[in-house]
């Protein structure tokens, strides 16, 4: 313990940033265990596309999108979820809502804004639209 002490008189820098990374990492770790909002994988996605009629929303940039996506995705930019234009994906509350991003990271803040708007099961692609292009599933590029 002596050790640990002299250790953090002589790197308070250090120690103070090991802590904040801690303490970030444990809301981090929190917030997900109760957030309505979930990543799923691959194969779950698959499943809810194929099984329960799940609807898929890339919100890439338009360019994005024509490049390559997911087979019937609707191209809804974050900035129209932020705002509350749903577009045609408002009739489609009470299906799975997948929503798709780069690579699974911005999508959360889009999903956490459709759930709180009323859409009933809504989650994220972990990974993004590079995660599923990674296991060579199928993208429709065009459009």
């Amino acid at each position: 313990m002596q050790e640990f002490m002299q250790f953090a008189s002589n790197h308070p820098i250090l120690c103070l940033a090991w802590v904040v990374l801690l303490v970030l990492v444990i809301m981090t770790t929190f917030k997900g265990m109760f957030s309505k909002v979930k990543a799923i994988s691959r194969g779950e996605a698959t499943r809810l596309i194929n099984k329960e009629d799940a609807v898929v929303v890339d919100i890439r940039s338009r360019d994005d999108f024509r490049k390559g996506h997911i087979s019937g995705a609707h191209n809804i930019l974050a900035a129209d979820i932020k705002k509350g234009t749903f577009g045609e994906l408002e009739k489609h509350k009470a299906q799975p809502i997948i929503v798709v991003c780069a690579t699974g990271n911005s999508a959360f803040e889009s999903a956490a804004q459709l759930n709180a708007a009323g859409f009933e099961h809504v989650s994220v692609l972990k990974d993004g639209v590079a995660g599923w292009s990674s296991e060579n599933l199928p993208l429709v590029r065009g459009k």
